[in-house]
């Protein structure tokens, strides 16, 4: 390895431990740009990572990760999505048709989406309830999911209204965001390494659906690292951001991935006091296994890559304003008019080289897709889904 390379990786390596893996605060991120940028530097792994490309394409490994985003507690939807007694959502979640809502007291619930009846599914597409009827023969729950009418409920003896609601799968609110797990009760420590990303003045006011011919992770990859900004968005974000100027935190299972914006420059020689961060750089929160929030200058992503195959992918993108100096939401068509920047500034040009890759993955070309230093990020994703794959 290159020596300055090498010195700079153990730098970083100690800098780190002595930060005892906390993030950085505001002050500290701005010091260490800086002394990227005059350094012509970056944040740096300390491993290369190997991955076979038959984990992007085998449905054997595909059905492991499904199993595994059954068993741990995934993001499903902003708090925000849900402002009211009887707002839900109903979506598929790794495979599974689930159904989340706000029930009368206040608290969030989620229900796997199957009348106890003949298991069609209750609820469609998001809205504001107080009951669910099935639409197949009337069959209807409360907001806690409980069995309250069967119409005819003299054909079907032995049947009872206690013991035939909707089954519960494990809900937690916390820090703004709704996690969901299929399999155990989640444990509210379980999420305490992640920080408290949405407030309840922020407003969710959009949100977009795609589907891409790529393995989940290929496209969840593409948020980890600024390897690729000059070459792959030299027309769209490069013109506003720093090629290969990153910083990168791992905390718990996730990491953070700082991207500053060249007119980050402004700040310099300004009061400390007058140094704020807001608008001078983007912060993806990669949360480990397939959820990606970006903290942009207007407003928030929740990316959620949903695996509907070995090689597609759904990807949801839940929208929220930001709040401003004095702790106020952005206004909404600030926050749209951002919204639309970042469309523009690179994201299909993401998806396209996601799908692309997918294309070779199958052949010959590599046995492995190779992770350096400078996708410290992508490395320690894999690190640690390979670990948890293997329990």
């Amino acid at each position: 390895m290159h020596t300055g390379l090498q010195k700079q990786i153990d730098k970083q390596r100690f800098t780190k431990m002595t930060a005892n893996n906390q993030l950085y605060s505001e002050p500290e991120i701005l010091q260490r740009i800086f002394d990227h940028i005059d350094n012509k530097t970056t944040d740096l792994g300390n491993t290369v990572w190997k991955e076979p490309v038959e984990n992007y394409c085998s449905q054997e490994r595909f059905e492991s990760e499904i199993a595994l985003l059954r068993r741990l507690p995934v993001v499903f939807c902003l708090s925000a999505m849900l402002p009211d007694k009887g707002s839900y959502i109903a979506r598929k979640a790794a495979g599974t048709p689930l159904l989340v809502v706000r029930g009368d007291d206040g608290k969030v619930r989620a229900f796997i989406n199957a009348c106890r009846h003949r298991g069609m599914q209750v609820a469609t597409g998001n809205g504001c309830a107080r009951s669910f009827v099935c639409p197949y023969h009337a069959w209807t729950y409360g907001l806690e999911g409980e069995l309250r009418h069967i119409p005819g409920h003299a054909g079907f003896p032995g049947v009872e209204l206690e013991g035939n609601g909707l089954v519960e799968v494990s809900a937690l609110e916390s820090g703004g965001l709704v996690y969901v797990n299929q399999r155990e009760s989640i444990d509210p420590a379980s999420v305490r390494d992640v920080p408290e990303l949405f407030s309840d003045q922020q407003i969710y006011f959009d949100q977009s659906e795609y589907f891409d011919d790529a393995n989940w992770k290929l496209l969840a990859e593409t948020t980890m690292e600024g390897y690729h900004i000059k070459s792959l968005h030299k027309k769209s974000f490069y013109p506003y951001g720093l090629d290969n100027t990153t910083i990168v935190e791992n905390f718990g299972a996730h990491s953070r991935v700082i991207f500053p914006f060249k007119r980050i420059e402004k700040l310099r020689g300004l009061e400390p006091k007058d140094q704020h961060l807001s608008g001078m750089m983007t912060s993806v929160y990669q949360l480990f296994p397939n959820v990606a929030i970006s903290v942009l200058s207007k407003h928030s992503t929740v990316t959620i890559f949903e695996p509907i195959s070995p090689t597609r992918t759904q990807m949801l993108i839940f929208r929220a304003t930001n709040l401003t100096s004095d702790g106020s939401s952005t206004e909404i068509d600030e926050a749209k008019r951002d919204a639309s920047f970042v469309k523009d500034a690179g994201f299909d040009e993401d998806r396209e080289a996601a799908c692309a890759i997918q294309g070779t993955v199958s052949t010959q070309a590599n046995e492995h897709l190779t992770f350096g230093h400078f996708e410290k990020a992508i490395v320690h994703f894999h690190q640690t889904l390979s670990q948890h794959l293997s329990r």
